[in-house]
């Protein structure tokens, strides 16, 4: 025990030698400004490197072009929310008393019957109270290719309704907008 205890006081004086206080506060003070950046790097997961043998995701793979009131509509890659259409408004209009809300996110989903990938729009519909269903089909978060929120434009994970005059969420439209090039 006296051999750590005789090496750790020499570590500890050579270090108290060759530092300051000042310089010690400003390197922890430098760390503790630069580590909330971090996350915001973009930084490649591993599985996002693994595709797929075929190039598809896992919606894409179980994605469905028959029923548009279910989470599996090839429409509904990148939804986040209760599907309008389950609260009486449509694939891409709000239900009467709700209104569209000035901005959207976007997504790029794969049609499965003729494998070309649309740009979606996805825009919430606001002014009344959420949308309450029962069918979990109803109640979507489709993630596919949703990027992090500091690219709000690809993000689902924001409240859209902010820009009207009530910034209640009711529900979500999926709109098509064209062919993605």
């Amino acid at each position: 025990m006296i051999v750590f205890d005789t090496v750790t006081e020499r570590f500890a004086r050579r270090f108290a030698r060759g530092s300051s206080r000042r310089s010690l506060l400003a390197r922890f003070g430098a760390a503790l400004l630069a580590a909330p950046a971090f996350p915001l790097l973009p930084v490649a997961r591993a599985k996002a490197a693994e595709p797929d043998l075929n190039g598809l995701t896992d919606f894409e793979r179980n994605a469905q072009t028959k029923d548009p009131a279910k989470c599996s509509y090839w429409r509904h890659c990148a939804i986040d929310g209760i599907l309008c259409g389950c609260c009486g408004g449509g694939l891409h209009t709000c239900p009467p008393g709700a209104e569209p809300s000035p901005i959207c996110w976007i997504g790029t989903c794969r049609n499965p019957d003729d494998g070309r990938h649309y740009v979606i729009a996805y825009r919430d519909c606001c002014g009344r109270t959420s949308c309450t269903t029962k069918d979990p089909d109803c109640d979507c978060n489709t993630n596919d290719r949703d990027m992090p929120i500091y690219t709000p434009f690809n993000s689902n994970d924001i409240l859209w309704c902010f820009g009207k005059s009530a910034a209640t969420y009711h529900c979500s439209t999926a709109v098509l907008m064209g062919e993605a090039s």
